[in-house]
C-alpha cells in the first residue's frame, strides 16, 4: 500500500511539473490580428486590400425622387413627346428609387498613383406613360403577362475607367464639361447652357499635365455617338416626321470628338476654358441607300465647341458659398449645349400645350442635295450657392440657349426643298422660322438634419420662345396622345417641381 501511495504521488508531481513548463512555454495573451489596415495616403475611407499594397474606398447613395409635371423622369420636364401633350392622359407624378455603388482603388508605384473607379446605379422609375388610354407601370403584376418581369427597372454603369502616369482611359465625366456639369446648384438634369456626359461618363482616352500652383491641362479623344450626336437632319426626307423637317440621317462615325481644356484651380475658385471638335457624317440624300439619290450623301463637316467656367468660393455671403458659371458656343456641335439630358433632349422636340403647340428642335446640321449646313448655338448657365447654417443651404440658378440657322439652311426649311410655298403640315405660315431660345430659373431648398442624410424641394421654370406664326395641323397620335386639331404655334412654358431624398455614404 505504501508502496502504490509513493508511485501515485511520484506520477501527479510529475504530471504537475511538466504542464508548468508547457504553460510556460505559451504566452498570457494572444495579440489581435491587424485583417484590415487604414490607409491614410489618399484621404479618409481608404483601407489596405489584406495581403496587397492597394488600397480600397467604398462609397455611394440611396436616393428617391418624386418629380411633379416632370414627364418620364422625375428630375426632367413636361416638354416634349406624351410627357408635353398636357392631357388627361398625362401621369403628374414621376417617382424614382436608385441606389448606387462606387469603388475606388489607388497603388502606389513607382510611375505615381494606379488609380481604378468604378460607379454603378441600379435604378426604378414609375408614372411614365405608355399611349392612348393606357397608363403604364414598371412591371407587370405578379402572374401576369411577362411573369412579374421589371420593364422600367434599370442597371447602368456611370464610370468605368483607369488613371495611371497622367492618362484617363475608359467611361470618364467629359473633359469638356465644368466639374459641375449640368448641375451648378440644382438636381434637375435638365438645364441648357454646357456641356453634358457628367453624370453617365463619356468613353474616352485622355492625358492631363500638371503645371504646378493648380494649373492643368488637357487633351482627350471621346465617342461622340452617345451623348454628342444631337442630329444631321435630311430635309429630303420630309415624310420621316419632325413636322416635314426630316428626320437625322447619320452615317458611320469616322472620328472621335477632340476634346481640351486649360484649368487653374486654386483656394479662390477655378477657371476653365474647354474646346472640342465634333465631326457630322450623314449618310444618303435619299430617304435610303435606294432612294432618290441611291449611294450618294453630303461630305462630313467639321463643327466646334467652345467653353469658360468659373467658379468663386469664399464670398462675403457665407463660408461655403459659392457662384458657378458657365458660357458656350457651338456650330455644329450641339451637344455641347443642349446636353443629353437638356430641353430638348436631342434633334426633335415638340413643346406640347392644349390648344398650342411650340416647335423647337436643334440638330448639329440640315441638308437637302447639297452641303451640310451647320446649326449655331450660344447658352450660359450657372448658380448662387448659399449656406445658411449646419442644417440649411438654398441655390438659386438659371439657364439660357439660342438655336439659329444660316440663310441657306432657313430657304431649304421654309420655302420647301422643291420650292413650295412655306407650310407646316398643310398650313400657311405666317412667319417661318426655326431660330428658337430657351430660358429657365429654379431654386431649391436643402435640409441635413444629421450628416449624410439630405432632404432637397427644387422648383423650375422652362420656358420657349420660338419663332413661328401661324397653325399647323395634326392627325390623331397615340404616340403623343393628341386628338386631330388644328394648333396654334405659340410660345410654351412648363413649371416642374422635384423632391429628393437622400443618403451618402
Amino acid at each position: 500500500m505504501k508502496l502504490m501511495k509513493s508511485l501515485f504521488l511520484s506520477s501527479a508531481a510529475g504530471l504537475v511539473a511538466m504542464s508548468g513548463a508547457q504553460a510556460a512555454d505559451l504566452p498570457l495573451k494572444a495579440k489581435a490580428v491587424e485583417y484590415v489596415k487604414i490607409c491614410s495616403l489618399y484621404g479618409a475611407g481608404f483601407y489596405y486590400i489584406p495581403g496587397t499594397d492597394t488600397c480600397i474606398k467604398l462609397g455611394g447613395y440611396i436616393r428617391a425622387d418624386m418629380g411633379i409635371n416632370a414627364g418620364s423622369s422625375p428630375v426632367g420636364g413636361n416638354t416634349n413627346g406624351v410627357a408635353g401633350a398636357q392631357n388627361r392622359l398625362s401621369n403628374d407624378f414621376t417617382w424614382r428609387s436608385r441606389a448606387d455603388l462606387n469603388i475606388d482603388t489607388r497603388t502606389a508605384t513607382e510611375y505615381g498613383v494606379v488609380r481604378t473607379y468604378a460607379d454603378t446605379v441600379f435604378t426604378w422609375t414609375s408614372g411614365q406613360y405608355s399611349g392612348l388610354g393606357t397608363t403604364a407601370y414598371d412591371s407587370a403584376p405578379l402572374g401576369a403577362s411577362g411573369n412579374g418581369a421589371v420593364s422600367g427597372g434599370q442597371i447602368g454603369l456611370n464610370y468605368a475607367f483607369i488613371q495611371f502616369a497622367g492618362f484617363t482611359i475608359g467611361k470618364a465625366v467629359s473633359q469638356f464639361s465644368a466639374p459641375w456639369g449640368h448641375q451648378p446648384g440644382n438636381i434637375s438634369d435638365a438645364l441648357v447652357g454646357g456641356g453634358g456626359a457628367f453624370s453617365g461618363g463619356v468613353n474616352q482616352f485622355a492625358y492631363t499635365a500638371e503645371f504646378g500652383n493648380g494649373v492643368s491641362g488637357t487633351i482627350a479623344a471621346q465617342d461622340p455617338t452617345i451623348y454628342f450626336q444631337a442630329g444631321v437632319n435630311n430635309l429630303g426626307a420630309a415624310a420621316a416626321g419632325n413636322f416635314g423637317y426630316g428626320a437625322s440621317d447619320y452615317a458611320g462615325t469616322k472620328a472621335p470628338d477632340v476634346v481640351g481644356q486649360l484649368r487653374v484651380d486654386q483656394a479662390w475658385g477655378l477657371f476653365q476654358v474647354s474646346v472640342a471638335a465634333h465631326d457630322n457624317n450623314a449618310a444618303y440624300y435619299g430617304v435610303n441607300t435606294f432612294g432618290a439619290d441611291p449611294f450618294t450623301g453630303p461630305g462630313d463637316k467639321w463643327g466646334w465647341a467652345g467653353q469658360l467656367a468659373l467658379s468663386i468660393k469664399n464670398i462675403p455671403t457665407g463660408p461655403g458659398d459659392t457662384i458657378n458659371i458657365q458660357g458656350v458656343y457651338t456650330d455644329g456641335a450641339t451637344r455641347y449645349n443642349i446636353q443629353e439630358l437638356g430641353t430638348p433632349a436631342g434633334a426633335n422636340t415638340l413643346y406640347g400645350g392644349v390648344t398650342s403647340v411650340g416647335l423647337g428642335f436643334a440638330p448639329d446640321s440640315v441638308f437637302a442635295g447639297g452641303s451640310q449646313q451647320l446649326v449655331q448655338t450660344w447658352g450660359m448657365r450657372g448658380a448662387f450657392n448659399h449656406n445658411w447654417n449646419p442644417y440649411w443651404k438654398s441655390s438659386l440658378f438659371g439657364a439660357y440657349a439660342s438655336v439659329s440657322y444660316n440663310g441657306t439652311a432657313k430657304a431649304l426649311m421654309c420655302n420647301g426643298v422643291n420650292g413650295t410655298v412655306s407650310t407646316l403640315r398643310g398650313n400657311a405660315l405666317t412667319t417661318c422660322n426655326p431660330d428658337y431660345n430657351i430660358a429657365q430659373i429654379g431654386a431649391n431648398l436643402a435640409w441635413t438634419p444629421v450628416k449624410n442624410l439630405t432632404f432637397t424641394a427644387e422648383g423650375l421654370y422652362t420656358m420657349l420662345d420660338q419663332k413661328y406664326v401661324g397653325t399647323t395641323t395634326n392627325a390623331a397620335s397615340n404616340t403623343v396622345a393628341k386628338p386631330p386639331n388644328t394648333y396654334a404655334l405659340q410660345d410654351q412654358n412648363i413649371w416642374t417641381v422635384m423632391l429628393r431624398a437622400q443618403r451618402t455614404w
